[in-house]
């Protein structure tokens, strides 16, 4: 490890400045370097520097000119010491560590690349890994959406020009840490790859990498690096890949288990490459999950879901099962992560249910919106009717609809009709809905504006006022795909809510939907507005109306009403209050639907009826039906 001892600071870097000053237009041209017969680096031109937009080039690449200065070992004015000079005491050791330690602490304060190389200017000493980590810095706190907000500022600073210069000529004298830093915060930065600094860089990486000098760490941090220049294609990845392979998974860290799934979600992973050291990986990783932190478990959850590994639940379960205690102390970054990946593999837990019910209502009027909205999401695609959780959002709702955006909106709200919950501030919360909708209605997306007025006639509130552009041909032409079709699911809800509309609010003279776009059954293929009757418990309810009618001529199954929606079980009864015949159609005085309700067709652990078989039974007495519910949860 390089040590930079920095003596007389202020003399000493004006000399360097003006060193640099007067060889800023010197460069070494590239030449490839060559190991035997086989070039190291292979890297397009093209991927840093547009040939066609000088302004995007000079944003996206900064070509870096090697600065020639005398004497060769200085940088910033400083004598530099290399790691395993004779004179090393223990002592000199434990300063060291001691300053690199302050360094790391002080460089988390510095937001901007003027106050890093302000403190970098501070130093009495700079080893070569504090260099790394202030590149780093500067990569970080200048980079936005993966543009640098000021290159200029970094490009131009004559401590970034040295530390540059001591990086490319000593190459070989800097750790392994140092070097792998260094490439990711160039990466960052977009230097050209073609440059000397970064084609010395990568040849000391491969060296190193060939020698098997590299851990797990190092490893990763240079892999994400060579995807980052080149892509999965690059040759260089291969050794890489290698060496981690033939390092003992049961002895990597927690750190590394992630750092590793990392890499193989940036690209290594695609099209089940490295399938077996993935399936190697799920199978330790479930005892170390325990010693993982928040953001440990956030990035493998992710790498999980990137890397579409569905048959890793029992690793998904167990770093579920971990979150539920460090509820309190992830990020809304990192629980939005777990929370995406729990609905995306379709896995709710008991505890990490009541974890959230403790955590958002006393966090939601502070978490991010979108935090928000995938926790609702989360509720709504598993059927968790949690009252504290959905009384915290719409009281959350009142006060900060303002601030989200229209997809945000209906994210939170759909789930309440979905789920038939009516909060304690229904009203407030919808008269909040009604004035955004009033305001911003042509800024919805038409699909996702039809599913949240759909989600407000489920717990029956009944949109009159927008109902006239629903049903007009200008806003069904946007509902439209390029083909001119609109889809099924979007037919069955425009056909229930012309319903409502025709059974509950009388008082509506607007304009009706047109014939065409009225379907004669709510139930479509993916996403019906009907839950199809479990067949076990369909079964036995046969066998008892058998048993009680006496033959299986009394009663029919799955009817399609005249009215849209699917019977279960239907039997009809004469004036009298005899049972009919299934098949007769005379002296039909009433029809009983039974509604055979199975676990599906209520919110996860309780016995209230989801939205959709709510408001198909509230029609079917409306209609004129006798509707009995036989429950089988």
């Amino acid at each position: 490890m390089a040590l930079m001892n920095i003596r007389g600071s202020h003399s000493n870097i004006s000399f360097i400045i003006n060193a640099c000053r007067r060889a800023a237009n010197v460069s070494i041209p590239f030449r490839c370097i060559k190991k035997g017969k086989r070039f190291l680096h292979n890297f397009p031109y093209s991927y840093y520097t547009p040939k066609k937009d000088c302004i995007f080039a000079y944003l996206f690449c900064r070509k870096y000119h090697a600065v020639i200065l005398n004497p060769p070992y200085s940088i910033a004015g400083c004598s530099v010491r290399h790691h395993g000079d004779n004179g090393t005491t223990n002592n000199s050791i434990t300063k060291q560590k001691a300053v690199e330690n302050k360094f790391f602490s002080d460089l988390r304060y510095a937001h901007s690349c003027t106050q890093v190389f302000k403190l970098l200017s501070s130093l009495e000493v700079l080893t070569d890994t504090m260099a790394a980590a202030a590149l780093l810095r500067v990569a970080q706190v200048e980079t936005k959406d993966s543009i640098l907000t000021s290159p200029s500022d970094i490009f131009d600073n004559m401590i970034f020009k040295a530390i540059c210069l001591q990086f490319e000529q000593e190459s070989k004298k800097l750790s392994t840490a140092a070097i792998v830093n260094a490439l990711k915060a160039f990466v960052q930065l977009r230097v050209d790859p073609w440059s000397t600094l970064m084609v010395r860089l990568l040849s000391e990486s491969q060296e190193r990498v060939d020698k098997g000098e590299m851990n797990i760490q190092n490893l990763c941090i240079l892999g994400r690096c060579l995807l980052e220049i080149e892509g999965p294609e690059c040759a260089m990845l291969k050794p890489v890949m290698d060496q981690v392979i033939q390092k003992k998974i049961n002895d990597w860290t927690p750190e590394e288990i992630s750092m590793v799934y990392g890499l193989l979600q940036a690209g290594l992973g695609e099209k089940g490459q490295y399938q077996d050291l993935l399936n190697q990986m799920h199978e330790v990783t479930v005892f170390k999950a325990s010693q993982m932190n928040p953001a440990l478990i956030s990035s493998v959850l992710t790498s999980l879901v990137e890397l579409k590994q569905t048959q890793a639940i029992p690793l998904v379960i167990r770093l579920c099962k971990n979150s539920v205690r460090y509820m309190p102390h992830f990020t809304d970054e990192e629980l939005m992560n777990v929370i995406v990946a729990l609905t995306n593999f379709g896995h709710s837990d008991k505890y990490f249910t009541e974890a959230l019910e403790r955590h958002i209502p006393r966090m939601v009027f502070t978490m991010s919106p979108e935090l928000v909205s995938r926790i609702m999401g989360y509720c709504s695609k598993r059927l968790i009717l949690s009252k504290p959780i959905f009384d915290a959002v719409a009281e959350s709702f009142v006060y900060n609809s303002e601030k989200l955006t229209t997809l945000q909106i209906a994210q939170q709200i759909i789930p309440f009709g979905k789920l038939n919950y009516l909060p304690p501030n229904a009203a407030s919360m919808f008269r909040r809905l009604e004035k955004i909708l009033s305001s911003r209605f042509s800024q919805f997306q038409p699909q996702i504006l039809l599913k949240l007025l759909h989600s407000c006639l489920l717990l029956e509130r009944f949109p009159v006022n927008f109902v006239a552009k629903i049903f007009s041909p200008y806003f069904i032409q946007q509902l439209q795909d390029q083909s001119g079709n609109v889809d099924k699911f979007v037919l069955c809800q425009l056909t229930q809510l012309y319903l409502t509309v025709m059974l509950e609010c009388p008082f509506y003279e607007g304009p009706r939907l047109l014939p065409k776009y009225r379907v004669k059954s709510l139930s479509a293929s993916g996403h019906s507005l009907e839950t199809m009757v479990d067949d076990h418990l369909y079964n036995r309810v046969k066998s008892g109306l058998i048993d009680l009618l006496g033959a299986r001529m009394y009663f029919a199954s799955h009817v399609l009403s005249p009215y849209c929606y699917t019977l279960d079980v239907e039997i009809k009864l004469d004036e009298e209050g005899f049972v009919l015949a299934a098949s007769s159609h005379e002296e039909v005085h009433k029809r009983i639907a039974l509604c055979i309700d199975g676990q599906k067709r209520f919110c996860c652990n309780t016995h209230i009826l989801i939205g959709k078989e709510s408001i198909k039974q509230r029609h079917l007495r409306l209609l004129g039906y006798g509707v009995v519910q036989m429950a089988g949860v």
